[in-house]
């Protein structure tokens, strides 16, 4: 189980999860291109798992384009608001309950052709991130594909750095950098990089598809005060960054998919 489920439960307790996709433009492109980042490896024949399930954005996106979809959250708020929600759209394939990323004995061994891990590594120390990387594994059938989201360090601080006066300082530069973790709130909110990921990755036999960005904190105050013809007319710039590795070290989240 998650050390700090606790305050993982306290950071989601307001609801605040559901409808962040749509809450502001910056926020949406975190949800924008990891679905462009999926394109063609979700199959109508497939069965997904998405651990970290939230109130179901993902679910709901993907119901029609799987045989089955399957969602965990470790947050009983999420999961009642997303079994509400199914049952109000009766849409059949899709079900959800709660869990923990950490621990997913409920799931058979190579049940599941995707693997969707899009929030848990947010909120995850190493060694907890490679029990998630470890159980994602195991369920996974082989040649299937396993995607794991993460938040860079270095893209999140830079970030900071640049929209916001109190940045840089020592206490960021220690929590940050060094540890890893948000400096406001070191036990909810933890960082690594692309190479890291990359690392643990390969140590549980993954093969590496892509590894890319999906939202950079420091364009979020331009792109939300920008009007709409503006943003279109940075959108293509927008495409090139997430499209890169060169420049997935430097966003905010990123997306690591993998073949197992």
């Amino acid at each position: 189980m998650s050390n700090n489920k606790n305050k993982i439960l306290e950071q989601y307790s307001l609801g605040k999860e559901d409808g962040r996709a749509t809450s502001s433009r910056s926020s949406n492109l975190e949800f924008h291109y990891t679905i462009k980042h999926l394109e063609g490896l979700i199959k109508n024949t497939d069965r997904v798992l998405e651990v970290g399930c939230a109130t179901g954005y993902y679910g709901f996106h993907y119901a029609d384009k799987c045989q089955e979809y399957f969602g965990i959250d470790i947050v009983p708020d999420h999961i009642n608001l997303f079994k509400q929600k199914i049952a109000e759209r009766q849409i059949k394939n899709i079900s959800c309950q709660i869990g923990d990323a950490t621990n997913l004995s409920d799931i058979d061994d190579v049940s599941f052709d995707v693997v969707l891990c899009l929030g848990p590594m947010y909120h995850l120390p190493p060694n907890e991130r490679e029990l998630v990387f470890a159980e994602c594994t195991r369920v996974c059938k082989s040649g299937g594909v396993i995607v794991f989201a993460y938040i860079n360090k270095i893209g999140v601080y830079a970030g900071a750095c640049i929209i916001d006066s109190r940045y840089p300082n020592e206490l960021a530069n220690k929590c940050v950098i060094e540890n890893g973790t948000d400096d406001l709130r070191p036990d909810t909110f933890f960082y690594t990089t692309p190479e890291e990921m990359n690392t643990v990755a390969t140590k549980y036999g993954l093969r590496k598809i892509k590894n890319l960005g999906t939202d950079f904190f420091v364009t979020m105050n331009i792109v939300d005060s920008m009007s709409n013809e503006q943003f279109e007319i940075m959108r293509p710039l927008y495409d090139q960054m997430t499209s890169y590795e060169s420049c997935t070290g430097m966003s905010n989240h990123a997306l690591l998919v993998c073949r197992k």
